[in-house]
């Protein structure tokens, strides 16, 4: 069946007015105005999209799609993620990551958690590896990984700069962050490294080091959870200003005793004023991740748990509460990721480009209808596809 959605107006993010978006075989077949549909054609299925917005599939690239957590004990190992949970946010993309566990949680489950979620209809990759330095891996090293299995598309999350971490020599960084170039580079795949950063005094001065000792791009490596603290947030700021793209998470626990965690809509704003280009900003949730709270003493006294919903909650509130503009905001979730993990189908309003669409109302931007790979997943704000085994 073709679908067509009608009246909308359409940010590609770029705001392009209003349009007429023909859906077929999983992609936009084309954008026009005003379509005319002729009497006896085939089977059309017409979306009314006046007074709404439609918006490219948002894309979230930091979610532990099979739990995560752990640090509370066993008992608080987080749950899988469901597809209904995802959708209904608008994303339509996601890539899957391990965290602190990478001994209970493996690689190969990740793998098979990210094929599940595509078959229920949404789009996945994942990253391989885990927090610890040596990697985790599938086959015998990083690089073929990357090189061999077709979902993978990077490393990560790798921590640094936290009490967590395997604590890594830089070389020992280094190694990865060059074996994951080289592996994207045999394989035409982005070959980044997600680099997870905690509350240490270091911050990122493996990666400035990394500018100023290696060949390797500065863009090889995306430092996430970068505005967890003020302090870190403003680290995060230099390294933009030397062209790296900084991760900013939407997740957040505010009885975090911990923290003076800058809200991610907040930071985008403060990072647009500070004259970083947007283009070298993404948001992700750290979806499904465990939150957990730690005192002073990093003794562990609470957790939480990440939502992706709150990836365009705070697209939004930049919008509404902060005074960014529409189109700029939207790239933090669309275009940029598209561009940073070589995901060319993805990220764009445009011909034959997979026909992953967010269509809100005009009037507060709530999500009204997702589509992924032209198939109708929220209609309504209700979620239609729900994974195999939720009610």
């Amino acid at each position: 069946m073709i679908t067509i959605i009608k009246n909308g107006e359409v940010y590609a993010p770029e705001y392009i007015g209003k349009k007429d978006i023909i859906i077929a075989g999983g992609k936009i077949e084309a954008i026009v105005e005003n379509i005319t549909i002729p009497q006896n054609f085939a089977p059309v299925k017409v979306i009314n999209a006046e007074g709404k917005l439609v918006f490219p599939g948002f894309i979230d690239a930091h979610v532990h799609i099979i739990g995560g957590g752990g640090e509370g004990g066993f008992k608080t190992r987080t749950p899988e993620i469901q597809l209904s949970d995802i959708v209904v946010g608008g994303i339509t993309t996601v890539v899957g990551c391990l965290g602190t566990d990478g001994v209970c949680r493996d690689l190969k489950a990740l793998l098979a958690k990210s094929r599940a979620l595509e078959e229920e209809g949404i789009s996945t990759y994942i990253y391989s590896g885990s927090y610890a330095i040596p990697v985790n891996t599938i086959t015998s090293s990083c690089k073929s990984d990357i090189m061999l299995i077709d979902k993978i598309i990077g490393i990560g999350e790798v921590a640094i700069s936290d009490h967590r971490s395997s604590q890594p020599t830089y070389e020992e960084f280094i190694k990865v962050v060059a074996d994951a170039r080289v592996g994207g580079l045999l394989s035409g795949k982005a070959g980044v490294v997600n680099v997870h950063l905690g509350y240490g005094e270091r911050r990122l001065q493996y990666l400035v080091r990394m500018i100023k000792e290696t060949e390797i791009p500065i863009k090889q490596v995306i430092p996430t959870h970068i505005n967890r603290s003020t302090s870190l947030f403003e680290a995060g700021i230099e390294f933009a200003k030397l062209g790296g793209i900084i991760d900013i998470t939407t997740s957040s626990d505010p009885d975090h005793l911990e923290k003076d965690e800058v809200k991610a809509s907040t930071a985008l704003k403060i990072a647009l004023e500070r004259g970083i280009p947007v283009e070298q900003i993404q948001f992700t949730s750290d979806g499904q991740g465990s939150l957990p709270i730690f005192n002073k003493k990093r003794e562990f006294i609470g957790l939480g748990i990440g939502s992706t919903k709150s990836l365009y909650i705070e697209v939004r509130d930049a919008v509404i509460k902060d005074g960014v503009d529409l189109e700029v905001a939207l790239k933090v979730i669309t275009s940029n990721v598209a561009t940073n993990l070589k995901l060319y189908n993805k990220g764009l309003v445009q011909e034959s480009k997979d026909a992953d669409l967010v269509i809100v109302n005009k009037s507060d931007l709530t999500i009204q209808t997702v589509f992924a790979k032209g198939v109708e997943m929220v209609s309504d704000g209700k979620v239609l596809v729900k994974g195999t085994f939720e009610k």
